[in-house]
């Protein structure tokens, strides 16, 4: 009876850091999801707009649409820091500064297919998501 207790207190413990690593930092509470401005890109010529469900999830904007897991390892004030895995594909650190509920630096480095990358990107909400299309009717 004693290993069961000891077990299901384990899953537990397990399960609660889980959902701690997956939780949105809370430096960015304030900051809401939507359509994103990022500025800083390499090799981008001009700002890229993205929609964001969870704003965490810029710190991965190196390795975007690639399966990563991500955890913070600090979270104070109006500052947090995220560090990401993406299996073979890299991984990366990512600091945010919240300058506004809409205004957003991010300090991100890492690997990324086997070369390493150190940039800032300057993160800008503009708006709401555009509504997907529907299909047209005949």
């Amino acid at each position: 009876m004693a290993v069961l207790k000891r077990f299901a207190f384990g899953a537990g413990a397990i399960v609660a850091l889980v959902l701690t690593a997956a939780q949105q930092p809370s430096a960015l509470a304030g900051v809401q999801p939507g359509l994103w401005e990022i500025s800083g890109a390499p090799g981008a010529k001009a700002p890229i707009r993205q929609c964001v469900a969870q704003v965490a999830a810029l710190a991965e904007f190196e390795h975007r649409g690639k399966a990563c897991t991500r955890k913070t390892i600090s979270d104070h004030g109006n500052s947090a820091v995220v560090e990401y895995s993406c299996g073979s594909k890299g991984f990366g650190r990512s600091q945010f500064k919240v300058i506004t509920p809409r205004s957003v630096r991010i300090e991100t480095q890492g690997i990324s297919d086997q070369l390493p990358f150190n940039y800032v990107l300057q993160a800008r909400r503009i708006g709401e998501c555009p509504a997907p299309a529907t299909a047209a009717r005949h």
